[in-house]
């Protein structure tokens, strides 16, 4: 029974032991794996126009991740994001402003597109419980 435990911690003290250097992750909060539909098109109308419909594969507070077959992405472009994103019209989605930080070309022909948000830009009605005309 000794023996067997002491293998086990010999395995896990060299299981511990990271392989990468430690500046080669710069995320500074979790991913989450999940999918949620957003709507993305480029923020500068002297670029080429595209309206792309994607799913995320990746999600972070800041960033998000995703594949797409849509050529007009270049890192360093700005974007106006909706999440989530429906055709619903009772469903509200909140627009963001968007800078592509990452471009991976993927073994099966898509790319790989990563963003960090740099702002929301929806706008929030305001909600008051006061008569028209008063304020507190």
């Amino acid at each position: 029974m000794a023996i067997r435990q002491e293998l086990l911690k010999q395995t896990l003290t060299a299981g511990s032991a990271s392989t990468r250097s430690p500046l080669s992750e710069r995320r500074n909060s979790r991913r989450c794996k999940i999918t949620q539909v957003m709507r993305i098109r480029p923020s500068n109308p002297e670029q080429a126009y595209f309206d792309d419909l994607r799913g995320t594969v990746s999600v972070s507070r800041s960033g998000i991740y995703f594949h797409t077959a849509e050529l007009g992405y270049q890192v360093g472009q700005r974007l106006f994001v909706t999440m989530p994103f429906s055709n619903d019209p009772s469903v509200l989605g909140r627009e963001y402003l968007a800078e592509v930080v990452r471009k991976d070309t993927l073994q099966n022909g898509t790319i790989g597109i990563g963003f960090k948000t740099l702002m929301e830009i929806t706008e929030h009605p305001g909600y008051s419980f006061d008569a028209p005309g008063q304020q507190n």
